[in-house]
């Protein structure tokens, strides 16, 4: 019979299914351990949540990565896609989205509409003309590099995702950095909001002295997983690895974008 015992909150000292916990990168070995909680919701409050999960932390922790939609859930940015009402420009402009292959990203009307009124119409037209323009020559990824880093957190419903997020979309936090760092002055270590998919890894947020850089290389394989894994923190450690075993793979995204 298959194993129906629930899984408990806290960090968790196994990798999600199909991931991996150790990483190299730069010479050293990290393990990079999911936490779980409770369904977060918009009455709760991220810094709380962190404190109260990712418990304890050792000396031997170098960071604590925090999902951004979970920040911008609990500070009401994420909304039934019935209360979602397109606009023309919004249906107009979603005709011409290649889905990334990882989620909905922009690709449905209700999605355009989040990013028109986050970011503006200028910003969103001259991202989907450049777009339009460069795809024929083979250039991809314009569009949301243009349309810049809160375009791109926007997240579209899909089947795997957790209900009631499943029948939502989500924005990217406000202020990720004044996030990670009221997270770090809680918990006394460093933070980082990240934006992690199977195609790779954003930095949104940090706190002092963490490198964005960095923080995407560790979590380009997307180590917390893509589904219904309930966990949206990750506690990283350092690890002494056995001179005598082979060190454990950089992590590498899992598929490329289009």
């Amino acid at each position: 019979m298959p194993d129906t015992q629930p899984v408990a909150a806290g960090i968790s000292s196994a990798p999600n299914e199909s991931r991996q916990l150790h990483a190299t990168l730069d010479g050293g070995v990290f393990a990079r351990h999911p936490v779980r909680t409770h369904l977060v919701t918009a009455a709760d409050d991220a810094v709380e949540v962190v404190r109260r999960y990712a418990q304890p932390l050792d000396a031997d922790v170098v960071l604590v990565a925090v999902s951004e939609r979970m920040v911008a859930i609990t500070q009401g940015r994420s909304h039934p896609m019935v209360s979602i009402h397109p606009g023309r420009l919004a249906r107009l402009l979603v005709r011409f989205v290649t889905r990334p292959g990882y989620g909905i990203g922009l690709g449905t009307a209700e999605t355009m509409q989040l990013a028109l009124d986050e970011v503006g119409a200028p910003r969103i037209l001259l991202a989907a003309a450049v777009s339009a323009l460069t795809k024929p020559l083979g250039i991809h990824g314009l569009f949301y590099r243009i349309a810049g880093p809160q375009a791109a957190a926007i997240d579209g419903p899909t089947s795997y995702t957790i209900p009631p997020y499943n029948e939502a979309a989500t924005l990217g936090p406000k202020d990720p950095d004044g996030a990670a760092r009221s997270i770090s002055a809680a918990i006394g270590a460093p933070v980082t909001v990240i934006d992690a998919n199977d195609a790779g890894c954003n930095a949104l947020g940090v706190s002092r002295g963490v490198e964005r850089r960095w923080v995407e290389r560790l979590f380009a394989d997307n180590p917390l997983g893509q589904a219904r894994e309930q966990t949206p923190i990750c506690v990283v450690r350092r690890v002494a690895w056995p001179a005598d075993e082979a060190l454990p793979p950089e992590p590498r995204r899992r598929i490329n974008p289009p």
